[in-house]
């Protein structure tokens, strides 16, 4: 009898801790003592990141294949590990009192960001299109669950049922892609289809095979917010709770673009000369797309749903070039992506508690006289996002325009600034709200610290001080990344290695 694949547990060991903990909270969860599901599953939920971070570390520089082949640990594979799993924690703490975790019951709702952050390491370690199309499921589906887990608020049951319809077609569309891409090579196994395409001179051109590559664009496309097959990404963020809409739009980038990166610049790179292009074309109309549709928002979650739009159009910068250079401009700037949104969310998370306003712009109006912390934590958030030098922001950007400059799209480079210029225009205006003072509520005596336009019946409370933490370490990283970004730069250089297969 045919013995089984060997498994290589010491480099399984990340995907082990998180699925591991996911079953532990589950199982908590069904407990009846409420300090137990209110602290000790949100504490053992951050613990599973943690540990899966930690067993991350452990395992840097000892790459291997895992279960035949199926999956790669790698430079790559653990640097999306380690945004994922800052993502989650961040994402822990900011659902700690929040409101989706109690209607949602506590062990599902921290289960299934687990679950989902398993899925997105199946599917940045992904080297063979079987394992590519589970982890994409794996990761989704509890996604969907999440977007809806505020059941009493009709937007986030609108959210959750817009993303799995959208996400569904998006999955259908890339399965029909991988198949296709299949049939043309024969083979699943990316250096196989690789292979394939350098020793069959003509696959490259082949229409089955550009029709696999088309459809997997769209696919991948969908869960990446590329446009135009960004359409769900502004409802879907700002219908679902803020710390699932803040680990969405973190982590989830992380795992979609680093797939992206091996299965066009290892599995597909010897016909770039046919995707390349129109990945090219694809970049410059989400970039454009991005910025235009934020110009006129007022909420803060529809206003980065559409910067993240933008933001996935420069990553795509970093696809497109085929080299070392854009694998590790890439991963630096989903990198500093990830501080940058997080402290913008964790001041959300906050303002949204302490007023009536909930997401809206007016809610940070007068946010630096009032809350300092917060109001420089998003200052420098979108300052960041925006380019502006001495944040993480403008060192990923201009580290992306390099590449593409490396890698003969110039032009490219050119629209990343143009870009750029364009978003001054609304992550300024948040801006600007913070450093104005605010206006009081009709009739409120002066110094009232209301704000006009509050709900009279919401009930303020205070953020938390996990709140304030990941929204102060995170604009603080923001800086910090941007004045002393070299250690950065050494993670995503290693990561850009690909294992020597470009």
């Amino acid at each position: 009898m045919k013995d089984g694949p060997s498994i290589d547990w010491a480099n399984l060991s990340p995907l082990v801790a998180l699925l591991g903990a996911a079953v532990v909270v589950l199982l908590l969860g069904l407990l009846r003592s409420r300090p137990m599901r209110e602290q000790a599953v949100p504490f053992l939920s951050f613990a599973g990141f943690a540990t899966a971070l930690g067993l991350g570390v452990w395992r840097w520089g000892e790459d291997g294949d895992l279960i035949e082949r199926a999956m790669r640990m790698d430079e790559l594979t653990l640097m999306a590990l380690f945004i994922v799993c800052v993502a989650g924690m961040a994402s822990v703490l900011l659902s700690w009192r929040a409101v989706a975790p109690r209607e949602s019951a506590h062990g599902e709702f921290h289960a299934l960001m687990l679950t989902s952050a398993a899925g997105m390491l199946v599917l940045a370690g992904s080297t063979n299109l079987v394992t590519l199309f589970l982890g994409l499921e794996l990761l989704s589906i509890p996604l969907y669950v999440l977007c809806a887990t505020e059941m009493r608020r009709a937007s986030s049951l609108e959210s959750g049922l817009k993303y799995l319809i959208v996400g569904s077609v998006g999955s259908a569309t890339l399965l029909y892609g991988l198949a296709f891409i299949y049939g043309a090579a024969g083979h699943t196994d990316f250096t196989q289809i690789a292979t394939a395409l350098r020793d069959q001179g003509g696959l490259a051109t082949d229409e089955l095979l550009l029709t696999g590559i088309a459809l997997s664009v769209v696919g991948l496309g969908f869960k990446a917010s590329v446009a135009p097959f960004h359409q769900w990404t502004p409802d879907v963020y700002e219908g679902a709770p803020t710390p699932v809409t803040a680990f969405m739009a973190t982590a989830t980038k992380a795992a979609a673009f680093a797939v992206m990166l091996r299965l066009f610049d290892v599995a597909l790179v010897d016909a770039q000369i046919t995707w390349g292009p129109v990945l090219a074309a694809l970049a410059t109309i989400t970039i454009i797309v991005g910025n235009v549709g934020a110009l006129g928002q007022s909420s803060l979650k529809r206003l980065l749903a559409w910067s993240s739009v933008a933001q996935a159009g420069y990553m795509l910068a970093g696809v497109v070039v085929s080299t070392q250079l854009g694998v590790r401009a890439t991963m630096f700037y989903l990198a500093v992506y990830l501080v940058m949104n997080l402290a913008a969310f964790g001041v959300i998370v906050a303002r949204e508690r302490e007023t009536g306003l909930g997401d809206s712009i007016a809610s940070v109006r007068g946010l630096m006289a009032e809350r300092p912390v917060l109001g420089w934590a998003m200052t420098l958030a979108m300052l960041g996002l925006a380019g502006i030098p001495a944040t993480a922001g403008f060192i990923g950007k201009f580290f992306l325009i390099e590449a593409a400059v490396d890698g003969d799209y110039a032009w490219l480079g050119i629209v990343i600034v143009v870009g750029s210029m364009i978003s001054l225009a609304y992550y300024l205006k948040v801006i600007a709200a913070m450093w104005t003072r605010p206006e009081p509520a009709p009739g409120a005596a002066p110094g009232t610290p209301v704000l006009a336009g509050a709900d009279p019946v919401a009930d303020p409370r205070p953020a938390g001080w996990e709140v304030l933490a990941v929204a102060g370490l995170a604009g603080a990283a923001t800086l910090v990344l941007g004045v002393v970004p070299q250690p950065l730069f050494d993670l995503a250089e290693r990561a850009g290695s690909l294992a020597g297969l470009l």
